[in-house]
């Protein structure tokens, strides 16, 4: 059993979003297949957000259903475009009624698998651009929640945000100094495309920062562990 991870992947299956105006060209087939060509069954997949741009949930299920024909499970945290994210439970009743059951959300709590397990939240901006606290804060908030359930496991815990905790000159000190109290040396992160790759940094404080934005890692599952 193997865990990998694949950020941002912007599905737009039923919506009208396409993304070759970016240069994602068949960026939708291109992940299919070099997730059925490196994913198994027993695999796990975390995918920290920007899954859909479907606004509501019924416009992103036919993105959950290209999930769903994909193998492993798949574990999804909320990043800034989900507008589709709704309560965990009226989410987990959508998958349900639409036979989306290899997918789990990772929200205020923590996702076992096997000897880890996986815990994270979306995250924030920084306050050096005028970031809002109190959002820092509320992630801040379910960024300890999702450790604190992830602890309780026994299990070492892999970290996941939409946003980097630290990009070029600026960082989010609140969230370092969380993912520092509970000695988190690795965090997973996308939100960053394009030209922004080379603005990324790999290390802040002592913690490595690894992008895994779909069109950063040429669309391919990335192996974590």
């Amino acid at each position: 059993m193997s865990i990998y991870a694949i950020s941002d992947l912007h599905l737009s299956l039923g919506t009208n979003k396409p993304m070759d105006i970016f240069g994602w060209d068949n960026h939708t087939e291109r992940i299919r297949a070099n997730w059925l060509r490196i994913v198994k069954e027993s695999d796990t997949v975390v995918l920290p957000g920007d899954f859909s741009w479907g606004l509501k949930l019924e416009e992103s299920l036919e993105d959950f259903k290209f999930l769903e024909s994909l193998p492993g499970k798949k574990v999804i945290l909320k990043g800034n475009h989900d507008l589709w994210w709704s309560t965990v439970k009226k989410v987990q009743e959508f998958f349900k009624q639409n036979d989306i059951l290899s997918v789990s959300l990772v929200f205020n709590n923590s996702y076992e698998c096997g000897e880890h397990v996986i815990c994270g939240t979306r995250g924030w901006c920084f306050p050096e651009n005028g970031a809002d606290k109190k959002i820092i804060a509320r992630e801040v908030g379910r960024l300890k929640a999702s450790l604190e359930s992830g602890l309780k496991t026994g299990l070492k815990p892999l970290v996941f945000l939409h946003y980097p905790p630290a990009y070029a000159e600026d960082k989010c000190q609140e969230i370092i100094d969380i993912l520092k109290e509970y000695h988190i040396d690795t965090v997973f992160h996308g939100h960053i495309h394009g030209k922004g790759f080379n603005r990324s940094i790999g290390e802040c404080e002592g913690i490595k920062l690894k992008l895994i934005s779909s069109d950063c890692i040429d669309f391919t599952p990335y192996f974590i562990v």
